[in-house]
């Protein structure tokens, strides 16, 4: 038996099949993954992602901390703005990837929950010498609520004031309200919202929802909505032997100013500077019947082999679609084994799908 989150018996009474994620039981789908693919790209659906990690960081040098723990820069964060970073190790390898959000009271980070001990212990760690409060809020719940209707629909189901929070909320910030923080970041390449509260209210909150009508998605659907967006999962698209030059991460890196001396920028300079470029993460299409699955191999003809780090049938796009790390010279065209056949596939930006458009 696994780590439950709050909603656990709910996830049981919507019928949901139960599989085991990062050691979390989670629900995968609740009767058909392409429905509910196809719920949150047209109108709207609440996911349970109660298993992330929240970290809420204070103290003097909250700041300072961060700016040498993160690739990019805090320092950029006016308030209750947020961004997405890579945290690193030394070798400039990805230790996990996070959203970053500046608070009232200093910096609330959310990482994955299948590196929150060793999240938790780098970051312990490294904050030697700075004075600084790490603190795990184990005791919150989060939903994402996503989809181009989410935020009027979760509008309409609370208080007027935070209400209004929810409409106005600019894209990538976060805000309190009383014990409940609301963010508007998202997974899935629609609009929409994250709501962090107290773990006891959780359940109540999220039979609101469901009961207004507000689809409960599974990880399934997650998969292929953020595939389908070219959103990392940490694990299979990067970890810490994957530099973010080879991710499709270089553009979360802050360069400037040149004297920030934040973990993994020697080792990630280096590669920059190196002759021979790193692999790069892209997109691919297949043409052709089949499907493209992880760890499958790309022939790239001239330039050697790559991998697929993440595929899955596309919903939207009625195709077969991967990230793949391949051969930085790579062009167009590539070729996939599927079975011991080989299959042509288009090579694309690592973005297939936003905000119900498709841009491949």
């Amino acid at each position: 038996m696994g780590k439950r989150t709050p909603l656990y018996d709910q996830h049981l009474a919507l019928g949901a099949k139960i599989v085991d994620f990062g050691g979390w039981d989670m629900p995968l789908h609740y009767g058909s993954q392409v429905e509910e693919h196809h719920q949150v790209r047209r109108d709207c659906g609440v996911f349970d992602v109660s298993h992330m990690t929240v970290i809420d960081i204070g103290g003097p040098q909250a700041g300072d901390y961060l700016r040498r723990l993160l690739a990019n820069d805090v320092a950029r964060l006016g308030e209750a703005e947020a961004l997405y970073s890579a945290m690193l190790n030394v070798q400039g390898g990805v230790l996990d990837d996070l959203i970053v959000y500046r608070t009232e009271g200093g910096y609330r980070l959310v990482v994955n929950a299948g590196t929150r001990d060793k999240d938790l212990a780098w970051m312990r760690q490294q904050a030697e010498g700075f004075d600084v409060l790490i603190a795990e809020q184990a005791d919150l719940a989060m939903l994402a609520i996503q989809g181009p209707h989410a935020r009027v629909k979760a509008a309409g189901l609370v208080p007027q004031g935070f209400s209004e929070l929810i409409l106005d909320l600019p894209p990538f910030t976060g805000k309190a309200e009383g014990a409940w923080f609301v963010a508007r970041t998202g997974y899935s390449g629609e609009d929409g919202i994250e709501i962090i509260l107290p773990a006891e209210e959780a359940a109540d909150f999220f039979g609101e929802l469901v009961g207004a009508g507000i689809s409960p998605i599974g990880l399934g659907a997650r998969d292929t909505l953020r595939l389908e967006a070219g959103l990392n999962l940490y694990g299979q698209d990067m970890d810490e032997s994957v530099s973010p030059l080879s991710a499709n991460m270089g553009w979360t890196i802050a360069w400037q100013p040149p004297g920030r001396d934040f973990i993994g920028r020697a080792a990630v300079e280096r590669q920059l500077a190196s002759a021979e470029k790193p692999p790069r993460l892209v997109g691919l299409v297949l043409e052709e019947r089949g499907v493209l699955r992880a760890h499958q191999v790309v022939r790239v003809n001239g330039f050697g082999d790559g991998e697929i780090t993440s595929g899955s049938f596309s919903p939207t796009l009625g195709k077969s679609i991967a990230l793949a790390r391949v051969p930085a010279q790579t062009a167009e065209r590539a070729e996939v084994e599927i079975r011991g056949k080989w299959y042509p596939v288009r090579v694309v930006q690592p973005t297939f799908v936003r905000h119900g458009k498709v841009l491949v």
